[in-house]
């Protein structure tokens, strides 16, 4: 997507926000830096920690065009945390640090969860099928397809029903309500995919987890909204974490505003019903608990063995990277397993190590969150596994980080 003009009244706000609104919380007239972005932060950071100097960089200067605030978590090896930018554009307001976001489609790391859950209780068998957990969803069209394949996105269901291909034709109806129902009864309608069977090819989507939402439901006899927090949130201490009530559009709680480029204009886009991303997509949380979160799901302690390694399997077929909800990435030597979540307004990552010497999660409120991840995850992702770079004496040779992976 094309990088969208900045209006001037946007940006006479944003200098006014940066030049005259602090954004540490302190009363000064000049922009003051996060504490663990201060000077000697920098210089006492751990040299097996992150590379705590191109952190502070990417914070550095928020609110801009891409960003109007960032909230960042370093875990493992050499923790850190830092915030920027502002809680809203009208005010100006610092941005806060425990501030609740839209998680978007890191949902499904919890949803992958609760089904492996049942797995090891013996509810389910990740060989079981859709025909037979929720029988009359599919057509006699479809071929069986198993609990497994939807959570490694190989099942070939087609997309469902959608309020929007994208932010632009999405926002005029965003206070409108798509079921899942509604969403996976336009993807069966739509038909078998015709070139693969199931297991044959991983595309990811939501009309997979949409369906295994509606299968834990089937299966428990309870709300997915409940099942994940007495499964998942209450035992791991993950206080300010929840689901909207079904299509209410707020955030409630603390939050910093999201905005989005529509039109050529600076949107406010933080109220949006997200009912129809159900159990892909419409969580709501804060980094500190989804950094509680992958410690725990890491170690063990939310999914039991053998069913955690299907968070850490890619199935053996060409083109895949993604596991039950995971994606596997190689980035400066490190293999590295995550999830990224987009909506509108907000951008979040949860990324780690599976030894958890290093965990990255971060909530951004990017001005193009469906757009180009990438760049967002190598501004503020990427230095959390880089080492940190020392200082170099005059006349030394510049170290140069690898390059990631292809």
């Amino acid at each position: 997507m094309p990088v969208r003009p900045l209006p001037a009244l946007l940006a006479s706000a944003l200098a006014l926000s940066l030049t005259v609104l602090p954004l540490a919380g302190t009363a000064s007239a000049r922009t003051a830096p996060p504490s663990s972005c201060s000077p000697r932060a920098i210089e006492a950071a751990s040299p097996d920690g992150p590379d705590v100097r191109a952190l502070c960089a990417a914070l550095a200067g928020l609110p801009d065009k891409d960003a109007t605030a960032a909230l960042i978590r370093v875990g493992g090896n050499g923790s850190w945390h830092g915030a920027a930018g502002v809680r809203d554009m009208r005010t100006g307001a610092p941005a806060l640090e425990n501030a609740r976001f839209r998680a978007g489609s890191t949902t499904k790391i919890v949803t992958s969860a609760i089904v492996l859950q049942l797995a090891a209780e013996g509810r389910i068998s990740l060989d079981g099928t859709v025909q037979q957990y929720l029988p009359g969803l599919l057509t006699k069209d479809f071929a069986p397809i198993t609990v497994r394949q939807l959570l490694n996105f190989t099942s070939g269901l087609k997309p469902g029903a959608s309020l929007g291909e994208d932010v632009d034709d999405g926002y005029p109806h965003r206070f409108e309500t798509l079921t899942p129902e509604e969403v996976v009864a336009a993807s069966v309608a739509k038909g078998p995919d015709p070139d693969h069977a199931p297991g044959e090819f991983q595309r990811y989507g939501n009309i997979h987890y949409t369906v295994l939402g509606l299968l834990i439901e089937k299966v428990t006899g309870d709300s997915y909204a409940h099942q994940a927090a007495v499964r998942i949130f209450r035992p791991l201490g993950m206080r300010h974490t929840s689901f909207p009530a079904g299509p209410h559009p707020r955030i409630h709680g603390p939050h910093n505003r999201g905005y989005d480029w529509i039109d050529g204009k600076l949107v406010d886009v933080t109220e949006w019903n997200m009912s129809d991303r159900f159990a892909a997509g419409d969580l709501i949380s804060t980094t500190a608990d989804l950094e509680r979160l992958v410690f725990a799901l890491f170690r063990g302690e939310v999914v039991p063995e053998p069913q955690l390694e299907e968070m850490f399997t890619v199935p053996d077929i060409d083109g895949a990277t993604m596991s039950a909800s995971l994606e596997r990435y190689e980035l400066n030597g490190r293999e590295i397993w995550g999830k990224t979540g987009a909506r509108p307004g907000y951008h979040t990552v949860i990324a780690a190590t599976r030894d958890l010497s290093r965990t990255v999660v971060y909530s951004v409120n990017s001005t193009d969150a469906k757009g180009d991840g990438l760049a967002i995850a190598q501004r503020f992702a990427f230095p959390a596994f880089n080492r940190r770079r020392r200082r170099q004496r005059p006349g030394a040779p510049t170290a140069r980080s690898a390059p990631p992976a292809a």
